[in-house]
């Protein structure tokens, strides 16, 4: 990345790290130094790692699969349910539900059973319901909203998961190990970088610096859509025109 680009991840406070007490020996390569018993982070490193999970990213959204993006810290939570939003990726911002990997299928059918009532608000089976039923469907329909309508749209195991603070999401993370999903991650100081394939030394704690972090993130799943959305549609164009010359072709023969 370019300098100005390092200037930006500076000046949003990405190079903080946490004290120097919580220190996670592994980070020992991407931390540039100590100041007031806190480590600072070489942006430097984190640049080009950042560059490294950018470029595998973009490989994986061109494939046609989704990012899930998890992050259920209250400074990370809002950022990341934007962020995601504007992609139209997955996210998890609730309570992890466990499973929610590893066991997939029962997680989509809950996912189902939320589209089922939503089914019969809509066909006015809803109404033939008594008043405690409706108030019992509609409780369970808002819970089922809120840990997982984010994720409704997933059909099928995610192609990666991106995560902010892999030591508070080490449940998702270990559930993504055990099927080998690709795991991206904001990696502070107190943190395992080897727990994961595609690590970014960063400040996972201050809101500035994660949304700086994921607009480059989003911004390189977006041009990767937009590539994919335009090889989509020249692929049609072509069949488009092979279907029509097949068509004059046949005329011609005709004639």
């Amino acid at each position: 990345m370019a300098n100005k680009e390092v200037k930006e991840l500076l000046d949003a406070g990405v190079h903080f790290g946490h004290l120097t007490r919580k220190w996670n020996p592994n980070m020992a390569p991407y931390i540039y130094m100590e100041r007031n018993g806190i480590h600072i982070i070489n942006l430097y490193k984190t640049s080009a790692k950042l560059e490294d999970a950018v470029n595998a990213l973009k490989k994986i959204v061109l494939s046609g699969r989704k990012v899930l993006f998890v992050a259920t810290k209250k400074q990370a939570k809002d950022i990341v349910a934007e962020k995601a939003n504007s992609v139209n990726m997955p996210y998890i911002t609730e309570r992890w539900p466990g499973g929610m990997l590893t066991n997939f299928v029962t997680i989509r059918k809950a996912v189902k059973k939320m589209n089922a009532i939503d089914r019969m608000k809509s066909d006015g089976t809803f109404e033939t319901l008594s008043k405690k039923e409706k108030l019992q469907v509609d409780r369970q329909r808002a819970k089922l909203e809120k840990n997982l309508g984010s994720i409704s749209d997933m059909t099928r195991l995610p192609g990666a998961i991106f995560v902010v603070d892999t030591l508070n999401e080490k449940i998702s993370v270990q559930e993504a190990q055990k099927l080998k999903i690709p795991i991206f991650a904001m990696v502070d100081t107190n943190s395992d970088p080897n727990d994961v394939d595609f690590m970014i030394p960063s400040n996972d704690d201050a809101s500035k610096s994660i949304e700086k972090i994921l607009d480059i993130v989003c911004k390189a799943i977006q041009d990767s859509l937009d590539e994919r959305k335009k090889e989509k549609e020249i692929a049609e164009q072509k069949k488009l025109a092979e279907a029509t010359e097949s068509t004059d072709e046949a005329d011609t023969s005709e004639e």
